[in-house]
């Protein structure tokens, strides 16, 4: 038998690896300045007449005082377009995927019944230019994580917005610390051990651990609001004070006790 004192001292190191693994970059000024604004959950969405990420959710945004969070999809003619899912089914009832389009497709799908389209991200921009911050969501589909970086990174080139990215695909937030570490990026995560990510049990485990942070070192932590007191979002946000992002906030108590913990607030439903 192998004796107890191998067995536990191969888990200590184990314990030790993991807790340096789950490290982010301690929060930096910049990353703080995020802190100054709320955002609102792609765009200040409402029914009936302004759809989510949709330009006049956006402009509402604006209007309020909110940055706004947003979701960018690289489109098979290299255009980037603003929308949450890859199907197109539920915002626009049409069927058919995102990827499939090309710019001169966009505006003929409308979004929730209204006259409003799917936007570019150029027409967002043009929205926030000098005016308010976003959070860039990446949303990769298939292989195309770098082409997506790489493209909205020259688009914002552009645009006198500030702004940071993050993902739930680690090779975009990889992407970014290996060719751009001047931009502030974030890891997308939750417990996916109690909602599944479609991914194998393996995956859903590692996403979960935060372990890949060993390879992304992100500059903030963009975690599911209800899954905030797991392990290894504390190790992560509370030892190694990485900056926290709570997603998404959708009641007053929440908001507040989000805010009293220094949280970036991604926020839905409700006006702060």
């Amino acid at each position: 038998m192998i004796p107890w004192i191998i067995v536990g001292s191969i888990l200590i190191v184990l314990f030790i690896f993991y807790i340096f693994a789950v490290k982010g970059r301690r929060t930096s000024p910049e990353t703080r300045e995020f802190l100054k604004w709320d955002y609102a959950h792609r765009g200040l969405h409402e029914k009936p007449f302004a759809p989510e990420n949709s330009l006049k959710a956006f402009q509402l945004a604006v209007d309020g005082g909110y940055g706004a969070e947003l979701d960018v999809h690289l489109l098979k003619d290299g255009t980037l377009a603003v929308m949450h899912d890859w199907k197109l089914d539920r915002t626009t009832g049409q069927s058919g995927l995102l990827e499939d389009l090309t710019f001169d497709d966009l505006k003929k799908y409308r979004l929730e019944g209204t006259n409003e389209y799917i936007p570019t991200l150029q027409e967002v921009l043009e929205i926030f230019e000098n005016k308010a911050p976003l959070i860039i969501e990446l949303k990769a589909y298939k292989n195309n994580g770098a082409a997506l970086s790489k493209a909205v990174y020259e688009v914002m080139q552009n645009y006198n917005v500030k702004y940071c990215i993050e993902s739930f695909d680690p090779r975009c937030v990889w992407w970014y610390r290996r060719h751009h570490k001047e931009v502030i990026r974030g890891s997308l995560a939750m417990n996916f051990l109690k909602s599944t990510s479609g991914f194998t049990k393996i995956v859903d485990f590692i996403l979960t651990s935060l372990i890949i942070n060993i390879l992304l070192r992100p500059d903030f932590l963009a975690y599911k609001y209800e899954n905030c007191k797991d392990f290894p979002y504390r190790v992560c946000t509370k030892f190694w004070k990485t900056q926290g992002a709570a997603w998404t906030i959708t009641t007053s108590e929440s908001y507040q006790a989000a805010k009293a913990d220094d949280l970036i607030i991604i926020f839905e439903n409700i006006k702060p």
